[in-house]
């Protein structure tokens, strides 16, 4: 197999809902990470943050700990279990190679429409009785998410700028293993004084695709809870995709196949990559098949 360099997208299946959880998933995390680096692929990891930001920013609340901290906080974390798991499966398997989190800023437009329309669920769900309370309390907005129960929702601007990428690109060209846009960064905006956060969560996979245009990666490969994106999902009907062009997918999409909240974004993130250069490839399966995925056994590939 001809070795590529892929920006990995995890999605929150790959994390947990708390940090005992996690330390134990990402073991699992880690064997499917250096499974492809054992193929020869240099693997950079990009990671969501959803339910561990808004987990802290509720136990930080007593000190009022403003969401950009709350999103760093959310990256050292992850981002050193991350660490730990993957370093520990490439010493299991005699492969030398280090690795290494940084915490990672990603410039955000403060005329960012999204700043106007919150969307990004974060934290843990609640009923209505206790989001309506904690709305009233605090002011944060809370929607209903998937049956599910009720989430607070931020704002989740598009990602202009990752400030770190020479950084990110200088340890690559060193062969280490980068932990990066954790959670699709922390947003910062441009101001006369320097870099400043602003309380919003950038979307992971979006950041992973401008990530992966910047490395001027092979591949950007997103892992969810699903083996391949599937039209009339649920339905009767249903029917799997292996491989969609750039105009498919926007066919698909016009026709309402992909959930707002769930897989339409995933896709979304895909089709700006692939769009960015010629001969560039996206790829979302599961985390349990990400490995047959790359060698054309299961997987949605999306090309130009």
């Amino acid at each position: 197999m001809e070795s590529k360099k892929i920006v990995l997208a995890l999605g929150g299946n790959a994390l947990g809902n708390n940090a005992e959880e996690q330390l134990q998933l990402v073991k699992h995390t880690a064997k499917t990470v250096v499974d492809l680096i054992s193929q020869g692929h240099k693997v950079v990891i990009g990671h969501g943050n959803g339910p561990q930001v808004g987990m802290i920013n509720l136990a930080m609340e007593s000190v009022a700990m403003p969401f950009p901290e709350c999103g760093a906080m959310s990256q050292g974390y992850i981002g050193y279990h991350l660490q730990q798991a993957v370093g520990q499966e490439l010493k299991s398997r005699g492969i030398r190679k280090e690795v290494a989190c940084i915490v990672t800023q990603v410039v955000v437009d403060p005329e960012d429409p999204a700043f106007q329309k919150p969307t990004k669920p974060i934290g843990s769900f609640m009923t209505k009785e206790e989001a309506d309370k904690v709305a009233a309390e605090k002011g944060y907005v809370f929607v209903e998410d998937a049956g599910r129960g009720y989430r607070r929702v931020v704002p989740s601007p598009q990602p202009k700028r990752i400030v770190e990428i020479d950084v990110v690109n200088k340890l690559i060209e060193d062969d280490v293993v980068v932990i990066t846009v954790g959670g699709g960064g922390i947003p910062v905006v441009e101001t006369p004084e320097g870099l400043q956060g602003t309380a919003a969560v950038i979307d992971k996979d979006k950041s992973c695709a401008k990530l992966a245009a910047d490395l001027n990666a092979d591949m950007l490969v997103i892992l969810t809870a699903v083996d391949r994106v599937c039209i009339n999902f649920n339905k009767p009907d249903q029917k799997e995709l292996a491989e969609i062009t750039l105009d498919e997918a926007k066919q698909y999409i016009s026709e309402g196949h992909f959930a707002p909240g769930s897989m339409l974004p995933k896709v979304e993130a895909c089709m700006s990559f692939v769009e960015s250069s010629d001969g560039r490839e996206a790829l979302i399966t599961s985390l349990e098949k990400a490995g047959l995925a790359m060698t054309g056994e299961t997987g949605t590939r999306i090309k130009k």
